[in-house]
């Protein structure tokens, strides 16, 4: 793995991973600091400058071999950019980014590793070798567009990590990408070591770093933060070890606005934080049914999914996937490959749980904003999205997106909240301020789909439907209340009562509508 020091000030505990830790006394005898002692380490692995001694894994040329692949597919279109790859080791993926990129700057601490990737990739005209600390390096402000590291932070305090943050916001422009990958939890590697001098963290500790840090402009009176593109496992790791603790994020560089949502940096964390925290995901839950959080639970997602006679081999997209239940029933029962998309890490989290459970390895999640997120054309026979896209400003720029993800012949569908025409009554008004979301009518919604290229594009309203499903599930709540109770508490059981014939007056006086839309890609 490249090697960057961690900071004098960590302690031999936070240097130690869960089944290994590192001997306090042999820390303590040897009379070397801890910078020293990282100095050591990466000495005694950095000898041959091999694959297998870098990635500190025998089985690293199987792993890079069908890792590289997906984590290029990852990643932004790199034509044109400035690169800045931090931890860049022999060059696994110098070498790639040198054939994409306009210029890249490649760095890393131990000689022998710099000295091999000059070896291999210094016949490039568009590459500089750096050899330096991170914790030290200096790069001019606003000149770079792309930032990748590779098994880098948890060699970092939290204080350094933390600072290194703010300064690749810095370094980027408006607008560029930071990609970065850790073992997350406990190692990942079989080489042999006398002491383990990293720091793992959770998923949830680096989400928390990345998207909290920001930093000031003052010369463009603008603060700037990360908002997250994707967090996805490496299913390589998954596939050939059963590691699921290899944690890929793509982050974005973007302006912070001062009225921010509800207070909170991102909409993301506003997701976590306060409509989707992980009990209010399973109060929804007991109300729509087991698997699922969007209006009518297993039976719509039956009627719906039954409109597009998926096949065997398909692969799907599910846009705003939730829980899963609707992914895992497409796999079953059609034998179709869902990757599921979703903002909320809790709504993620908790999917990712139940696939593991339900071993199907058809399904696979990851936490994303479909809004940046990218897929090469013609990468999908079916995308499907259910109760989502109302949080999305730019229905017509997502709906392009979507075109252009589909193969030829590829279907939509959707169903969505709409709205009535205006004007609104004011609760309606300060429902819809509160929550966010961006609701047109079905007939508009059906013609942005029509603009984005899509034909036969059916556009239903189906408000009749929606008001006949919350009848239906306010009954089964009442029949079940006890039960919800015991599971959640009695105010829990009146909240989600309350919302739910809420939602009742508001589709009932016509304000709030429900949508289903049916396109096909010529």
């Amino acid at each position: 793995m490249p090697a960057i020091f961690l900071p004098r000030q960590q302690t031999p505990a936070q240097l130690s991973g869960p089944g290994t830790p590192t001997p306090r006394k042999q820390l303590a005898t040897t009379g070397l600091s801890v910078r020293e002692d990282m100095i050591e380490f990466w000495k005694e692995h950095s000898q041959t400058g091999t694959v297998e001694e870098m990635m500190l894994d025998s089985h690293a040329k199987e792993l890079t071999q069908q890792e590289v692949p997906e984590i290029l597919s990852m990643l932004p279109s790199l034509s044109g950019c400035r690169v800045l790859e931090l931890g860049a080791g022999i060059g696994r993926y110098t070498s790639h980014f040198l054939t994409m990129a306009e210029h890249v700057t490649a760095v890393d601490f131990m000689e022998s590793f710099v000295e091999k990737n000059k070896e291999n990739n210094g016949h490039h005209n568009n590459a500089t070798f750096i050899q330096a600390d991170v914790t030290k390096l200096e790069i001019p402000n606003n000149s770079i567009d792309f930032i990748f590291s590779n098994w880098l932070l948890m060699y970092l305090s939290d204080e350094e990590l933390k600072s290194l943050m703010e300064k690749m916001l810095h370094w980027l422009r408006p607008g560029g990408f930071l990609f970065f990958r850790e073992s997350c939890n406990h190692r990942s590697g079989d080489s042999k070591r006398d002491f383990n001098p990293t720091c793992y963290r959770t998923e949830e500790q680096y989400t928390h770093q990345a998207t909290s840090v920001e930093v000031e402009v003052p010369k463009a009176d603008q603060k700037f933060g990360f908002d997250i593109v994707l967090k996805k496992k490496v299913q390589t790791y998954v596939e050939i070890k059963n590691n699921p603790n290899q944690i890929c994020w793509l982050l974005e560089r973007v302006p912070r606005s001062s009225n921010s949502q509800n207070g909170f940096n991102t909409f993301q964390q506003f997701l976590d934080n306060q409509q989707y925290t992980s009990r209010g995901i399973l109060r929804y839950e007991k109300m729509f049914g087991s698997g699922y959080v969007s209006t009518g639970g297993p039976s719509t997602t039956k009627e719906f999914v039954d409109l597009l006679n998926l096949k065997p081999g398909q692969k799907v997209l599910d846009v705003g996937c939730g829980i899963g239940g609707g992914d895992f029933y497409m796999a079953k029962t059609f034998g179709v490959e869902v990757l599921g998309l979703d903002l909320s890490d809790n709504m993620v989290d908790i999917a990712m749980e139940r696939a593991r459970n339900e071993k199907l390895p058809l399904v696979q999640f990851e936490v994303a904003d479909v809004t940046k997120r990218t897929f090469p054309e013609a990468s999908f026979d079916v995308i499907y999205s259910r109760d989502t896209i109302l949080h999305i400003d730019d229905k017509l720029a997502l709906f392009k997106r979507f075109h252009s993800w589909l193969k030829p012949g590829g279907q939509l569908l959707i169903s969505d909240y709409c709205c009535g025409e205006k004007p609104w009554t004011p609760a309606f008004e300060a429902y819809v301020k509160q929550r966010g979301y961006i609701l047109y009518t079905p007939a508009q919604y059906g013609k942005f789909i029509q603009e984005a290229g899509f034909c036969h594009v059916r556009a239903d309203d189906r408000t009749a439907q929606f008001i006949q499903v919350i009848k239906t599930e306010l009954q089964r709540a009442e029949s079940i209340k006890e039960e919800f109770i015991e599971e959640f508490s009695e105010e829990d059981f009146i909240a989600i009562m309350n919302g739910w014939k809420e939602k009742l007056e508001r589709s009932s006086t016509g304000d709030q509508r429900w949508g289903l839309f049916h396109a096909v890609r010529n």
